[in-house]
């Protein structure tokens, strides 16, 4: 994953600090690990399922059970770009979301300058709802993110 979180377009369009601390991915891991436990976060491997080959992550960074809401992402390793793993990740994360939590809304936060993410949103079902202008993202930096969703009764 060392190599994932220095990619330009992931240090670009995530929430990954430019450059990521010595400690990033196990910080990560830990806050992801709690997250699990107490039911606010969770994060899956995308493996390549000829090879077992990692091929990205897919993640609930924001659980709100008591709301049926969540915020998904994923980051797509640069190798798999391009192969529509992002859009089977999405699908099946969305899938997971709905059926795990019983979530009833589903958001996506994707910056304005991202036009992949946004169509993987919509092939996925997802509704763009508008334009969260100067949103932080990490220390130093706002960006505008688009607000994309999917409810449970969407089809």
């Amino acid at each position: 994953m060392g190599d994932l979180i220095r990619d330009p377009d992931v240090l670009r369009f995530t929430r990954v600090p430019d450059p990521p601390p010595e400690d990033f991915v196990q910080t990560w891991l830990q806050r992801y690990e709690d997250g699990r436990r107490d039911g606010t976060r969770e994060a899956f491997v995308i493996e390549d399922p000829a090879d077992g080959r990692f091929l990205g992550i897919a993640v609930a960074p924001s659980i709100q059970r008591e709301e049926r809401t969540a915020e998904l992402g994923y980051v797509i390793h640069p190798d798999a770009r391009g192969r529509g793993v992002a859009t089977v990740a999405l699908e099946r994360l969305t899938a997971w979301a709905f059926r795990e939590l019983d979530a009833v809304r589903l958001e996506l936060l994707i910056s304005t300058e991202n036009p992949a993410w946004k169509r993987v949103a919509e092939h996925n079902g997802y509704h763009y709802e508008g334009t969260l202008r100067s949103m932080f993202v990490v220390p130093g930096r706002w960006e505008d993110s688009e607000i994309w969703s999917r409810l449970s009764t969407d089809h």
